[in-house]
């Protein structure tokens, strides 16, 4: 077995936003997960309430709050319908924030790293 480049470190992985919506989701519902394979599993067997907990985790901006079924024809890849009876504008979501963490990173063919943060994005 080969040794891990890198490894967070207890602080990190405390203070991860995996970390934070692992909690959410035990507290929510009364679950004892506590790793992303955990997670994955308990989000396959209970996909609406994984992706409506993840709306109410990320604070999505919409025009109400998404009601059950959160997926339209689930089974269907393509066809599946998200969200069905929510509106939301993508650009209220993205520029919602304001501060100097990236909101893009774009990477092109000759290596070229471009950062934009969210001020940069809302001010463009």
């Amino acid at each position: 077995m080969v040794d891990p480049l890198w490894s967070p470190g207890p602080e990190r992985i405390r203070n991860a936003n995996l970390t934070r919506f692992i909690e959410m989701v035990n507290t929510r519902y009364e679950l004892r997960l506590q790793e992303y394979t955990e997670l994955y599993q308990w989000s396959i067997v209970n996909r609406e309430d994984f992706w409506s907990t993840l709306w109410d985790f990320t604070g999505v901006v919409s025009d109400r709050k998404p009601d059950h079924p959160v997926v339209r024809n689930g089974e269907a890849m393509p066809g599946a319908v998200w969200f069905p009876d929510t509106r939301l504008n993508f650009a209220e979501n993205l520029l919602r924030y304001r501060d100097n963490h990236p909101a893009l990173i774009a990477n092109d063919e000759t290596g070229r790293v471009r950062e934009i943060t969210y001020a940069e994005l809302f001010s463009e």
